[in-house]
């Protein structure tokens, strides 16, 4: 058996409502993490994604490296994201019960690691249950103690755009990849996965439904997907 936590980045964006749609139909739940700066832009769409059961965490409010930012530079993003964040869980009806957290591009922060965790630590951001995950890169990389919350296998579809030259084809080999060179093999029976999949209006231009086709497959191959449960 293959199991899977689903967290899709970057919400909110114009498909976030048809995907939230998808998932609810296939019954699987996903942390979803919220840019403030992007879904100030789309608040209907950010929304209706609380309104119909996805558990939304803290991406930053505008997505910078956190190693190209001080320390506190960081933290204004991480707070003023929470402001941004606590206001649409109040306007959805909806009450917030777990606050995890997502560095954008799985930055942690470089140099200011260490006082990052330690604010997310003492700041009461919820840790992802991990304790399944035996990998030797999530030890020898340290996220089994970090509080943010990273991935075992990566989708890479946001890289599908106008003259990139990765495509629909170049994801399907990701998934069916025995020795990833990155992250660990999804289709490894017995394993346990963090997914990472993005919520971007411009992969939908290129593939219609993208999110139903890799999930679909992954169906299609027994895994199964859980709730997300926390630490």
């Amino acid at each position: 058996m293959i199991r899977a936590l689903l967290t899709i980045d970057d919400v909110s964006s114009y498909n976030t409502p048809a995907i939230v749609d998808y998932l609810n139909e296939k019954n699987i739940t996903p942390l979803m993490f919220m840019v403030g700066e992007w879904a100030e832009g789309k608040p209907a769409e950010l929304r209706y994604a609380l309104k119909h059961g996805m558990i939304i965490g803290n991406h930053s409010y505008s997505h910078p490296h956190f190693s190209e930012i001080s320390f506190e530079e960081g933290v204004k993003e991480i707070e003023k994201n929470e402001e941004v964040l606590n206001r649409f869980y109040d306007e959805a009806g909806v009450e917030r019960k777990y606050r995890p957290f997502r560095f954008p591009y799985g930055d942690k922060g470089g140099s200011n690691k260490s006082r990052l965790q330690e604010y997310l630590s003492a700041n009461g951001f919820s840790k992802v249950n991990d304790t399944k995950f035996g990998y030797p890169f999530w030890k020898e990389e340290g996220h089994y103690k970090d509080i943010d919350t990273y991935w075992t296998f990566d989708f890479a579809e946001y890289n599908i755009r106008p003259g990139s030259g990765f495509a629909l084809d170049d994801v399907m080999k990701r998934i069916y990849d025995p020795s990833p060179s990155n992250g660990a093999p999804l289709l490894a029976d017995g394993s346990d996965h963090l997914l990472l999949l993005h919520a971007h209006d411009e992969t939908e231009a290129m593939v219609p439904g993208y999110y139903k086709i890799f999930i679909d497959e992954l169906l299609k191959n027994g895994v199964e997907f859980v709730k997300p449960s926390f630490l």
